[in-house]
């Protein structure tokens, strides 16, 4: 059962992330977990990072409702038929979020090396003011939020296993997000990010 959300004060995006600790159990979170690692073909997918090509720094997977397709960072992602445990954990977040969301980016970091840069979840696929409900499964590693354009570190929490984080609003108009690298952690973290898709 999850706790009431701890919403991050940022001045002007006041309401737009609201994190909740405990949204699953730990054993319900890490049978997720377990059975996404094996149900999942994961992928080392290349992306355009500054006119070239690299290799992002995670495994990815993309699974959606009704053939849905999401690109970012000039990658179309392989559409993956969404397994059953999938389908029941986004209703879920579904009705705990009041969304419809009907397709899932999945982010697999196999140890504290793997990471994500600085971004903005801000394709036109997911329309203005999106809603992303971010669930993590594994290893607690930092979340880091700034203002879009602007360098200084605004906050910062740890995201742990089993928890739910919701970015709202003009999230990712007024700020960006990152998951960095760390030498204190070598055990794998799952990241489950559900989108509502609005566009073919």
């Amino acid at each position: 059962m999850f706790n009431d959300p701890l919403h991050l004060n940022l001045s002007e995006g006041h309401g737009c992330f609201s994190y909740y600790p405990q949204f699953m159990s730990g054993e319900e979170a890490m049978a997720l977990f377990l059975q996404l690692q094996r149900v999942i073909h994961w992928q080392h997918l290349p992306i355009i990072l500054f006119g070239k090509q690299v290799l992002q720094p995670r495994l990815t997977a993309w699974c959606a409702l009704d053939n849905k397709s999401y690109s970012y960072a000039g990658l179309k992602m392989p559409l993956q038929e969404m397994p059953n445990c999938l389908t029941e954990c986004m209703l879920r977040i579904n009705a705990h979020c009041g969304e419809a969301f009907n397709s899932v980016l999945l982010n697999y970091y196999r140890n504290g090396q793997d990471s994500m840069g600085w971004h903005r979840d801000n394709e036109p696929e997911l329309g203005n003011q999106p809603t992303i409900a971010s669930l993590s499964l594994g290893e607690a590693r930092i979340f880091r939020i700034r203002k879009y354009k602007q360098h200084e570190v605004k906050s910062q929490l740890i995201l742990e296993h089993g928890s739910l984080l919701v970015m709202r609003h003009q999230a990712q108009q007024l700020f960006e997000h990152a998951l960095p690298k760390t030498t204190k952690s070598s055990a794998p973290r799952m990241n489950l990010t559900f989108r509502r898709i609005v566009t073919a």
